[in-house]
């Protein structure tokens, strides 16, 4: 998925701490360089929907129970973002977002 949305004109974004989270376990994987060098090759293709103090609030008011995805949810909608991929579906029925797998979002809008 992430080398055909860019060619499909189809825009990825991730929240920032989507990205700290990355440098996490590549750089207790792998180390320093090789996470930097990951998220400068991710960067080149994908946005940041910003986190501030009104996408919090809506989280915090947000029927999603885990915080963490209801920021993510959050994030989306002020973003203008109507489609959300993840592994755990089920964690944004109230989301308001079409949510996809990542499967079904391959299968349904990329593969012929």
């Amino acid at each position: 998925m992430l080398q055909i949305a860019p060619r499909k004109g189809i825009s990825l974004y991730v929240t920032a701490t989507t990205i700290t989270d990355l440098y996490y376990i590549i750089h207790k994987a792998k180390g320093h360089v090789l996470a930097i060098s990951f998220i400068k090759e991710l960067m080149a293709f994908m946005d940041v929907a910003g986190v501030d103090k009104k996408v919090i609030l809506a989280a915090l008011h947000s029927k999603i129970f885990d915080f963490e995805d209801a920021v993510q949810a959050s994030a989306a909608t002020k973003s203008n973002i109507n489609v959300l991929v993840t592994r755990n579906k089920n964690d944004f029925d109230s989301a308001g977002l079409l949510v996809y797998s990542p499967k079904e979002i391959l299968d349904e809008l990329w593969l012929p």
